[in-house]
Order: C-alpha cells, then structure tokens, then sequence
C-alpha cells in the first residue's frame, strides 16, 4: 500500500507543476502588454507602464519570472492583491470555507439522491422508483444548474418567500445553491449506480452466490455493490472540478461571498495576482482531492494496487 500512496505522490508532483505553470501564464495570455491590460481606462504614461512592468517583474526573461513566481509559491507567497492590497493568500483563505461548504452540500446532495435511487433502480429495473431515477437523472442532465437556480429563486424566494434569495445566512441560504448545484450530479450518479448494477448482476460470480445461499441483501452489500461503487467513486473525483466551477456561477446569482464569485470580480478588475492565485489554489485542490480519490480506490480494490506493483 505504501508504494502505491508513494507512486500516486510521484505522479502528482508533475501534475501540480503543471498547474503552476498555467497560473503563471495567466498573465502572459493577455492580448498586448499585460501592463497596458491592467491599467486600460486610465491612459497611462509611458513611465507609469514601465513602473508597473519592474513591479511585476515582466521586464525579466520568461524563465527568470518562472523561477521567481515558483520560488514564492514555497514560501506561501501568492503575490498582493491590486486592489485591496492584502496578501492573495489572505484573500482566498476568506473565501475558500464558503466555496468548500457549498461544493460539499452539493456532493452531499448528490449522493444521498444518486446513489439510493441508482441502487433501487439496478436492483429493480421498472419499478416506481426506477421511474422516479430515470426522471431525475433526465432532468438533472437536461437542465443546466444556473437555469435551475434561477428557477429556484423565482418559486421559494420571490414566490413563495419561504427560502432567502442571496446571502449567506443561516442553514436555509445554503438550500437553494446547494440542489441547485448538486441535482445535475445526482443525476449522473443515479445513471451510473443503476447500469453499473444491472450489469453486475448479470455477471456468473452473482449466481454463484445466491447457489451457495446468500441472500439478497448480502449479494448486494458484499458483491455487486462493492464492485459498482468503484468507477461511481472515480466518477465524483473526476466530477470535483466541474462541482468547484459550477460554483462560481451559483455564488454569483445567489450572491454568496465565495471563491468563484471573488474570482469573477477579479478578472473583472484585471486583478491579475488573486486570478493567478485562484487557479492555481483550485487546481491544487482539484489535485489533491483525485490524489485521495485514488487512494481510497486502492484501499477498495487491491487490484490497483497489483498494477502498480507490476
């Protein structure tokens, strides 16, 4: 087990250098000079873009700015916000628990709709609730989140006024971004928990278990559900990056001081350090959360494991 957690470490290190290099671009992919982008509007002089191009170091070579940038990731160092003036850290470390609580009640959501309705739609095909499974995961798919959101906030908030329509505010600010957000997931997990099961039970080892008197429930639990669930938990790994950039969008029609909605006001004010920082603090966090998606794979089923050892 140790060298498999120690070659998903080895593999992830290139993965994460990547990642830093795409952030530090970010800057370099603006059309013209990055410091006449930043200072557009306010027609600057000559020596106010030279100023700016020794402060941000874009008068050095290419890889000379590299270097620096790489160097001050580790020691921590995000760079300074163009308009507040605090570090890039500080800024995102403010924001981060928001996005995280609302991207985990999506998940949270997702699961615990996908995953009993995929179940009892695999292991009866054409009941009623394999009808209500196919409904949902047709509607979750079909139906983008923001158009959701925005059909939420029309019927609980303005409507009904049962449920608050921006803020962060209690428990009951957090319900409408959160299904709004998770339902499309759950969808793809019903989808994938019922075909995984279906085809589970077809297979010989499923028959061979009910010949040697197992009952339903334990030729559930203990075979064919433990096999579904591995490509169901790859599946949410995978997902985690979309989970994060759906959120930007909910925070911004919900009003939710979030990464994502700090991330859309940066790039509106060309506040290229706390940009640069945010993507590389999602990627990092996108890789890190598959890292463990991996592990916990490997923990499930040994046969990952062996393949590494090969």
């Amino acid at each position: 087990m140790s060298r498999f957690v120690a070659w998903r470490l080895l593999i992830a290190v290139p993965v994460l250098l990547g990642v830093s290099i795409v952030a530090f671009l970010i800057i370099h992919l603006i059309p013209g000079n990055p410091a006449q982008a930043m200072l557009f509007g306010s027609n600057p002089t000559p020596a106010q873009l030279h100023d700016l191009e020794v402060r941000l170091g874009l008068d050095q070579p290419l890889w000379q700015q590299y270097v620096k940038y790489l160097g001050g990731l580790f020691h921590g160092d995000l760079g300074t916000s163009f308009v507040t003036g605090r570090s890039v850290f500080a800024e995102i470390a403010a924001r981060a628990p928001s996005t995280f609580l609302l991207s985990g009640a999506a998940l949270l959501i997702a699961i615990i709709v996908g995953v009993p309705l995929g179940i009892l739609g695999g292991v009866r095909p054409g009941s009623i609730w394999d009808r209500v499974g196919r409904v949902i995961s047709v509607s979750g798919v079909a139906i983008p989140y923001f158009w959701l959101a925005l059909l939420f906030t029309l019927i609980f908030a303005v409507q009904l006024k049962v449920l608050p329509a921006t803020g962060t505010q209690g428990f009951g600010s957090l319900i409408m971004p959160a299904v709004a957000l998770g339902w499309g997931y759950a969808a793809i997990l019903t989808r994938l928990v019922r075909s995984r099961l279906i085809e589970e039970y077809q297979d010989e080892y499923i028959k061979t278990a009910r010949a040697k008197g197992c009952g339903e429930g334990r030729v559930l639990l203990n075979h064919a559900l433990r096999n579904a669930v591995i490509p169901t938990i790859t599946m949410l790994g995978l997902q985690i990056g979309n989970i994060l950039t759906g959120a930007s969008a909910i925070e911004v029609i919900f009003g939710r001081p979030g990464l994502g909605s700090f991330l859309v006001q940066s790039i509106a004010a060309k506040n290229i350090p706390v940009v640069q920082g945010a993507v590389l603090f999602i990627g990092v966090v996108y890789v890190l959360i598959n890292l463990v998606v991996d592990v916990l794979v490997g923990v499930i089923d040994p046969r990952t494991r062996k393949k590494v050892a090969v």
